[in-house]
């Protein structure tokens, strides 16, 4: 009762031909190749590109940081402070 002898597999196999047609499923095998080429043909351009050596980028040490004044950040902060509480804030 649970598995599936050859009489069902013919039945199943005439329903998906009559619904989609010989026509359709064809058309669909052709695509699914083309899909494989595809990717067959894209994994082998990954490997192309992956025996190239990049060049190699480098950092700059001797560059400045950027100084953002942290006082004047604070300070900033301080005044917000004073202004919405309206008391004397100790600064840090």
């Amino acid at each position: 009762m649970g598995s599936l002898s050859i009489w069902h597999w013919i039945v199943v196999i005439a329903v998906v031909l009559l619904l989609f047609g010989r026509g359709k499923i064809s058309d669909l095998m052709g695509d699914v190749a083309q899909g494989i080429k595809a990717f067959k043909k894209g994994m082998q351009d990954d490997d192309k590109t992956a025996e190239k050596p990049e060049p190699v980028k480098t950092i700059d040490h001797n560059a400045t940081p950027p100084t953002a004044a942290r006082s004047d950040v604070g300070s900033k902060v301080v005044s917000i402070l004073r202004h919405v509480c309206g008391k004397a804030v100790a600064a840090r």
